[in-house]
């Protein structure tokens, strides 16, 4: 009775387009969740976001759930993760990511999932890391650890999304250190983030990763610009 009288005065609604959830839905409605533009790349070598990497960076695999369209149901998911204090948004495409990735023999491999950080002071402005619940949840499904202590980001930026691929490459490149290397020494790992545009943060974060020693990596994000 309690959560009825919480859901009269406070509902639950879909975080894409705003109806009111029905009691069998969480996070996003049925109409929305059948409309979200899934890529499937993680079930296809070679696919947009390998080639994004290619002579770049090495990667093992790579993937990213959705495709991102200015206007779009992902954006208006992603906005509320990371602007809204959504972190639950992290949990449901972490969850639903992590179910499919622990199927395939290609991610069986990985020894752990290492998130794209942030600035402390960013993260203490925010509050949390959109990322961070994303990654914990594909840890969980991969039944493997969880790293925030080795990839340190050590300069605070303004937001990206503006600057075209040189400048953003500029602008990431030595933002981010390597602490505690023996944690992730002889492993596989997986590096999550939120959007991939470019690739420039994530190919910073491989160089600096690639500092220890014998490590394989792979790459999962929410979503990929389209």
């Amino acid at each position: 009775m309690f959560q009825a009288v919480i859901d009269l005065f406070f509902p639950k609604v879909c975080f894409a387009c705003y109806s009111h959830l029905q009691d069998f839905e969480m996070y996003v409605c049925t109409s929305c969740r059948h409309n979200l533009p899934v890529t499937n790349y993680h079930f296809n070598a070679n696919n947009a976001v390998e080639k994004v990497f290619y002579g770049r960076a090495k990667v093992e695999q790579a993937t990213a759930l959705l495709r991102y369209e200015k206007k779009g149901i992902v954006q208006q998911l992603i906005h509320n993760l990371k602007y809204r204090g959504h972190e639950e948004i992290g949990v449901f495409l972490g969850e639903w990511l992590g179910n499919e990735l622990k199927e395939l023999e290609t991610y069986k491999a990985v020894d752990i999932v290492i998130s794209v950080p942030l600035h402390k002071k960013k993260q203490k402005k925010r509050g949390y890391n959109q990322v961070t619940k994303f990654g914990q949840e594909i840890a969980k499904a991969l039944q493997v650890d969880y790293n925030e202590q080795s990839l340190i980001k050590i300069t605070n930026t303004k937001s990206q999304v503006t600057k075209k691929r040189f400048a953003r490459w500029q602008a990431d490149h030595e933002l981010f250190s390597l602490e505690n290397a023996a944690l992730i020494e002889n492993k596989h790992i997986l590096l999550v983030d939120d959007i991939i545009t470019t690739g420039a943060t994530l190919e910073s974060c491989i160089q600096v990763l690639n500092k220890a020693e014998n490590v394989k990596i792979s790459i999962a994000t929410m979503a990929i610009v389209h």
